[in-house]
């Protein structure tokens, strides 16, 4: 079966690349490419079965509102989720069971990998921190990315009885010591010449651990924006993160 499938965020660095890896698809049909001040209507008048959205947190409400609501299946790489966000989209799709939709912090298949093995190191370690590092550009701090990892990280220190990091940090400037994620520090790092990169710094007696990651292309993400579009028709409901599509 040949999906019919759209971009929206087309005219984007990511979503150009979208464009002609659907293009090449052999298993795909490119039915529309949305791009700023295109109509939502396009997507429905082209027949799209699956739409990847790939804009900015402020649009992608609006745009998962819009396919959910006209049996559009969605894979959205767009970050910036709130416990009140989810449950906005989680109440759509109540409405449309048989819709899926993928939200992926990351459709780099090395970035996933690196965040498995980050869990699969947590409990081992008595000290992690997180740092990410993107393009000068980017809108939210920290990243999706960083954030997923940190929870996974804090999720797998509690089930092994990990107990919280302790910080003796009395005297710092605002901000110096990263953002808390469930217990994890997380640094952010904005600089002109990057693109995606994260490290996961683990640390014990007399040794520590870094698993990294980086993206220098954004070629890297297209295999498993591709491996989204494919699952998602036949996986109903509401996905967080394509670590779920792998066989991991």
């Amino acid at each position: 079966m040949t999906l019919r499938v759209a971009v929206i965020g087309a005219g984007g660095r990511i979503g150009s690349e979208a464009v002609k890896a659907v293009e090449a698809a052999p298993d795909m049909e490119l039915v529309a490419a949305l791009g700023r001040g295109s109509r939502l209507e396009e997507l429905t008048e082209a027949g799209a079965q699956v739409a990847v959205e790939l804009t900015h947190p402020d649009s992608v409400m609006g745009n998962l509102d819009h396919c959910l609501h006209h049996g559009i299946h969605v894979v959205t790489g767009t970050t910036g989720w709130t416990d009140e966000r989810l449950a906005t989209v989680r109440g759509w799709l109540e409405q449309a069971p048989e819709l899926g939709l993928l939200i992926a912090p990351n459709f780099s298949i090395g970035a996933i990998l690196g965040m498995k093995f980050s869990q699969v190191a947590a409990k081992y370690f008595e000290s992690v921190e997180v740092v990410e590092l993107h393009h000068d550009r980017k809108a939210d701090a920290p990243s999706g990315t960083a954030t997923r990892t940190a929870q996974l990280i804090a999720a797998a220190r509690a089930e092994a009885g990990r107990p919280a990091q302790q910080d003796p940090t009395t005297h710092s400037l605002p901000g110096a010591r990263g953002a808390d994620v469930d217990g994890v520090p997380v640094h952010a790092v904005r600089l002109r010449g990057l693109l995606a990169h994260q490290q996961v710094m683990f640390g014990d007696t007399g040794e520590t651990l870094t698993i990294r990651h980086d993206s220098l292309h954004h070629s890297s993400f297209m295999p498993g924006i591709l491996l989204g579009v494919r699952k998602v028709v036949e996986t109903p409901g509401l996905t967080f993160g394509l670590e779920h599509f792998l066989d991991l």
